[in-house]
């Protein structure tokens, strides 16, 4: 038989009474952890620059999606297709912490149609929707646990190679585009980096051309580094990185077949390429018999009047004078020819 206890909770029991009053709140505390405010201009550009990693035909439907999360007083945003991950830093004001992921689609459309004010996002967990408020602006987006998303490595700086932002940048340009897109061939779709002391050669080939730049880094490396990396992920780091003085932190998980880059605000995770690299210094010839001094100007001027190959006829400089060379540049397309001069100094024989 059940009796029923009259308890006056005030005097008998306050720190029971306290709790009970404390209930609904902590519920809705629960319910709606995190919130966080932030510049829209800030969001736009850190949803588009991690949303490039993003996987659109992937059968987990968490890769086709961005984590928002808070993180040590900054918001964090970060895509992944398991071979490319993006993380941006924003900073924000925290109000509560949370994270959950969103349709990436979905949220940069709408990020980058909101006015230019303080976007206010809100989880509810209980739901696990995601209140994204600007201005007049309100709309709810339904999300997947962050828990379900892939984890992305963290790189140990202590260990990395630091490496100056504007050169790295220019030689990514320089090289990247020389790999192939073929996938027949994974080797020749990455770029080869090799670092030696305080020396690094980056170098790409489809097959038909290739591309070498060498630089120096400000930090000797203990141990020489070799590693094939994605081309599209060294592009995708081009595109994302700032210029100046800055610096990238470049480190290799040991036993991971990764790479990481990272900066203040940034970081991007790619896997590297197993296989070897062709021996480019083979093909390259040691020694020439002629050599020529070109406008850069000039020769990328003539190039893009043809936008096609040069096919070059032999010619008979001048020897006491600049020599004026004739490149015949023939337009494939519906029969046309474009012939351009260029000024130039050489040495040798044609």
């Amino acid at each position: 038989m059940t009796q029923n206890i009259p308890i006056s909770l005030e005097k008998n029991c306050p720190s029971m009474y306290t709790l009970i009053q404390l209930l609904p709140q902590y519920g809705q505390e629960r319910a709606k952890s995190m919130k966080v405010n932030v510049k829209q201009q800030q969001l736009a550009h850190c949803v588009s620059m991690v949303s490039r990693a993003v996987s659109p035909r992937s059968t987990l439907p968490v890769l086709s999606n961005i984590l928002v999360k808070t993180d040590n007083g900054r918001l964090r945003l970060s895509a992944t297709n398991l071979e490319l991950g993006i993380t941006c830093w924003i900073g924000a004001r925290i109000e509560g912490e949370g994270a959950i992921t969103v349709p990436a689609r979905t949220f940069t459309d709408l990020v980058g149609n909101l006015p230019s004010d303080q976007v206010i996002l809100t989880l509810d967990n209980s739901t696990q929707t995601l209140n994204v408020r600007c201005g007049t602006s309100e709309t709810n987006i339904k999300g997947i646990d962050a828990e379900e998303f892939p984890p992305i490595p963290e790189p140990n700086l202590e260990e990395g190679v630091p490496l100056n932002v504007t050169n790295f940048k220019e030689m990514v340009q320089q090289v990247a585009f020389a790999a192939s897109t073929d996938e027949a061939r994974p080797v020749l779709t990455g770029v080869l980096l090799k670092i030696d002391g305080d020396h690094i050669t980056m170098a790409a080939t489809d097959g038909f051309r290739i591309s070498i730049r060498e630089d120096e880094i400000p930090n000797a490396v203990s141990r020489p580094i070799e590693a094939i990396i994605p081309a599209r992920a060294l592009t995708e780091l081009s595109r994302i990185i700032g210029g100046g003085d800055e610096t990238l932190i470049m480190t290799f998980p040991p036993d991971r077949g990764q790479v990481i880059f990272h900066m203040d605000d940034m970081e991007l995770a790619s896997q590297l390429i197993d296989g070897s690299f062709p021996d480019y210094r083979a093909i390259i010839p040691k020694n020439f018999k002629t050599h020529t001094l070109l406008s850069t100007n000039g020769l990328l001027k003539a190039c893009k009047q043809a936008e096609i190959i040069a096919r070059e006829r032999k010619c008979q400089p001048n020897r006491n004078k600049p020599a004026l060379l004739k490149c015949w540049l023939t337009l494939l397309w519906m029969g046309y020819r474009c012939l351009s001069h260029l000024m130039l100094d050489f040495s040798g024989k044609f």
